[in-house]
């Protein structure tokens, strides 16, 4: 018989398997996946109805001075995203020279538009950071930074488009003008809301899985809203002129804020035919198919491909110089690669 001086041993319960974020996640992809499907397929279906021939002529109708501001607008837009990472770099405080950090923004901005976010955006960006000898810290925060610059910017014109009604919806779209007008004023909210943050938060620190977090300076908040509203209107400029400048132009951007968020959700590689489809269920009635279809064909060209071509010898020459000059710790901090300023608390992820 057990002693009953003796205390029992209880068995501690095994902890219950949460599975809940693997089992939701599975469950985003298989949405995302068949919301792609719905999307190929109906493009799909609706491909002999397009006027092809139309295309062909618009595209042949731009006079080659058009297409050179065009190019010209594109290569500014490309040249003030490499600016975000140099946000990010100051923030940070590491001692990558700025020419080298502008060019791996650059670089993985032509990369993100054509191959998706995931491999231009984050991994293109990892694998030339972490080789010219930043840690997986200091990369996270770069990279979250100038992400939350990006999407700040569209969140303003986005949000102030929307909330004006620009967007004019057919009436078979599933998402009325009122529901639309109230996501605009909620994404000004949600930007002034990070601008006041950044304002109230000054010099409070958290920590996070043994990593200092803090907001960056509300003056460096309006900054990345600055750079990212002009990148953004850039952009718009360019669809504009492509449209032939026979509408507004705050129709020809809140156009683009539309099909941007669409091609974002759908995970198809640089929005392939997401593009396509939403200026055409927008823009076709008023200005015809063949028009349409050619500004976006010139603008796929002019914005994603043209700055492709000019970002794969740039991205063998970073390769070059990391093989070349390979980087140490001290190079990067004075403190032997310890970041000198806190994280930004933004997470290096996609939208």
């Amino acid at each position: 018989m057990p002693d009953p001086a003796i205390p029992r041993k209880t068995p501690t319960p095994a902890p219950a398997s949460n599975d809940s974020r693997p089992r939701a996640r599975r469950w985003r992809r298989w949405l995302l996946a068949l919301f792609a499907v719905l999307v190929l397929g109906l493009l799909l279906s609706r491909v002999h109805q397009v006027d092809w021939a139309g295309a062909w002529k618009a595209l042949k109708s731009y006079p080659p001075v058009l297409l050179l501001e065009v190019l010209l607008i594109a290569t500014v837009s490309h040249a003030l995203y490499g600016s975000f990472d140099l946000i990010g770099r100051w923030h940070v405080a590491h001692r990558l020279p700025a020419v080298r950090t502008w060019a791996i923004a650059v670089t993985s901005y032509a990369f993100n538009l054509n191959l998706g976010a995931l491999i231009g955006g984050v991994a293109l960006r990892v694998r030339l950071y972490s080789r010219a000898g930043l840690d997986e810290a200091q990369t996270a925060q770069v990279i979250g930074l100038s992400l939350a610059t990006n999407w700040l910017g569209y969140g303003l014109v986005a949000g102030g488009l929307f909330a004006a009604r620009a967007v004019k919806l057919p009436r078979s779209m599933p998402i009325g003008a009122s529901m639309l007008q109230a996501l605009g004023f909620l994404m000004i909210g949600l930007v002034v809301a990070y601008v006041v943050g950044c304002r109230l938060a000054r010099g409070r620190e958290w920590r996070l899985r043994g990593r200092r977090l803090h907001l960056p300076p509300a003056r460096i908040a309006l900054l990345q809203l600055l750079l990212s509203t002009a990148n953004w209107c850039l952009m718009g400029a360019a669809m504009y002129l492509l449209l032939g400048q026979k509408l507004p132009y705050s129709t020809a951007l809140g156009v683009l804020m539309a099909a941007s968020i669409v091609g974002v959700v759908t995970p198809i590689p640089a929005g392939l035919g997401v593009l396509e489809a939403v200026y055409l269920a927008l823009l076709s009635r008023s200005l015809g198919q063949g028009t349409v279809l050619g500004a976006v064909l010139a603008f796929r060209a002019l914005y994603y491909l043209l700055p492709l071509a000019g970002a794969l010898p740039m991205y063998l020459a970073l390769e070059r110089l990391a093989t070349t000059h390979p980087a140490r710790p001290s190079d990067n901090d004075p403190r032997s690669g310890q970041p000198a300023r806190a994280a930004t608390g933004v997470p290096a992820t996609q939208a």
